[in-house]
């Protein structure tokens, strides 16, 4: 087995699970449990790992912090849109 394949469907997983937060978040428009600072240190981070992903070509690392950034910047547009309204 391509050790590809496991960091693939490790990517798959860890990202999907920003999947029920973002539904959650649209649906209900609360965001007032989103932490501002968590999630932009989360975006940093996730960054750094798709700078280091292209860096050393890996598929998985690219592929699941480049996905993770834009459903963690939608949650971030969302906590700021939605606060106070």
């Amino acid at each position: 087995m391509n050790i590809e394949i496991i960091g693939l469907i490790a990517a798959v997983l860890t990202t999907s699970a920003f999947i029920p937060q973002v539904v959650k978040t649209k649906k209900t428009k609360d965001v007032e449990s989103l932490s501002l600072p968590m999630y932009l240190v989360m975006l940093s981070g996730v960054l750094l790992w798709l700078v280091y992903g292209i860096y050393i070509n890996s598929a998985a690392i690219i592929l699941a912090n480049l996905l993770t950034a834009g459903l963690v910047a939608l949650l971030l547009s969302y906590k700021i849109r939605f606060t106070n309204k």
